[in-house]
């Protein structure tokens, strides 16, 4: 027995008519038939009366009614349940992370809690951040860590996925130095047209300034002169003089202590970022529920001793 059979008869006994429950199923009348047949067979009873049109269901008919959906949930689940099975066990890390964090951030935290980290097989995503929320919701990963706004609520948050803030980063305007060690490019009060390296819409970190900060660059001189996904791309934009981007310090940390980049705006312009680890809503295996369980130790420790 298939499954799309179970289907096959649901549309069926919904519609009453072969050819549009056919045409509903992307297949021929003369297919579709010998789909509904093939079930009545497996099972051993007619379930639909021919001589009636449209057709309906016969007492066994009505019967499955009731069954059929209640197979497909069954076989629904199971995918799900073995999984569940196969992670209560399980002694695997499987991480996702936005490339930023994956450069900078996520290494060192990792050697942080290497001895937990270490103990079974690790497994790192780098993506962008949406790709990463994905990953979650399909159980792909056991955690996803990003940048994050308190005013901006990603779909992680507002979907109730367990965080714990990590750490902390800083989005500050940056542009190349000129010779004299000066920005090139100047934010506010210029008189030329301050060129922006621009986040795309798919980016988190575009999506946070989109709500933090726009509002303000309307009132500025500026031109967007170039987009990207990545904070790695705007970075080597801007060390190549092309205009002034919004970068993680983590990501920059670098550049700005050999005078690379300068800040090309006052402090005021930058925007303050927790990094957060979420995890899934489902129960954890051994390995990753200890990792979690040690982060939420490490950070409640570190609140008590500065308290």
């Amino acid at each position: 027995m298939h499954i799309s059979w179970l289907e096959d008869f649901l549309v069926l006994a919904a519609v009453g008519n072969f050819s549009r429950a056919a045409e509903d199923r992307h297949m021929t009348q003369p297919a579709f038939g010998r789909r509904v047949r093939a079930l009545e067979e497996w099972l051993g009873a007619e379930l639909f009366d021919r001589s009636t049109q449209p057709v309906k269901l016969t007492e066994a008919g009505l019967w499955f009614q009731g069954v059929a959906p209640e197979l497909l949930a069954e076989v629904a689940r199971l995918p799900g349940a073995a999984r569940a099975v196969a992670e209560a066990n399980s002694r695997s890390l499987r991480f996702a992370a936005t490339h930023a964090l994956s450069l900078t951030f996520m290494p060192g935290w990792l050697r942080s809690f290497e001895a937990h980290t270490m103990a079974g097989t690790l497994q790192l995503e780098s993506d962008m951040l949406h790709r990463c929320e994905a990953l979650l919701a399909q159980s792909k990963v056991q955690f996803v860590m990003c940048h994050a706004h308190a005013l901006v609520p990603g779909p992680l948050q507002v979907q109730g996925y367990p965080s714990l803030c990590v750490g902390t980063d800083v989005l500050i305007p940056v542009c190349a130095a000129g010779p004299d060690g000066r920005a090139q490019h100047s934010l506010e009060h210029s008189a030329a047209m301050a060129p922006l390296l621009a986040y795309s819409v798919e980016s988190g970190l575009g999506n946070i300034l989109h709500k933090t900060i726009d509002h303000a660059l309307r009132g500025e001189r500026t031109q967007t002169v170039f987009t990207a996904h990545l904070a790695s791309v705007l970075r080597t934009m801007a060390l190549e003089g092309r205009g002034i981007a919004w970068l993680p310090r983590s990501l920059i940390e670098a550049d700005l202590a050999a005078g690379k980049l300068v800040a090309a705006a006052a402090a005021a312009w930058n925007v303050d970022l927790e990094v957060r680890l979420y995890r899934a809503h489902a129960p954890l295996g051994q390995a990753a529920q200890a990792l979690w369980d040690a982060v939420a130790l490490s950070l409640e420790c570190g609140a008590a001793a500065r308290s």
